[in-house]
């Protein structure tokens, strides 16, 4: 259960990294690569909020395949997603250099 608390947390870390995301891209006029932020977060959300439901409710998964999507291929998704998104958008501060 506390794992699944966890998921929104870096689910709201996402969604945090994605509006100052949209905050650097207004000043450098940018497109709007952040929105790939924002459904990364959403997507990784959805899963801890299903883990947590879940947790609460101590119902059998079992071996189907749709709770297996929802619990280990929407966060894979998700960081996957906030990883390049993060990458494309904040890639210039690797090339900065005195």
């Amino acid at each position: 259960m506390i794992g699944s608390i966890g998921y929104i947390a870096l689910a709201l870390s996402l969604i945090l990294l994605g509006l100052l995301s949209r905050r650097l891209g207004h000043v450098t006029q940018a497109g709007p690569q952040y929105i790939g932020l924002f459904v990364a977060g959403g997507l990784v959300g959805l899963s801890g909020i299903v883990r947590l439901v879940h947790g609460m409710t101590a119902v059998s998964i079992g071996g189907h395949f749709f709770w297996i999507l929802i619990y280990n291929g929407l966060p894979a998704l998700g960081f996957t997603m906030g990883l390049v998104f993060a990458w494309r958008y904040w890639s210039w501060l690797w090339a900065e250099r005195d």
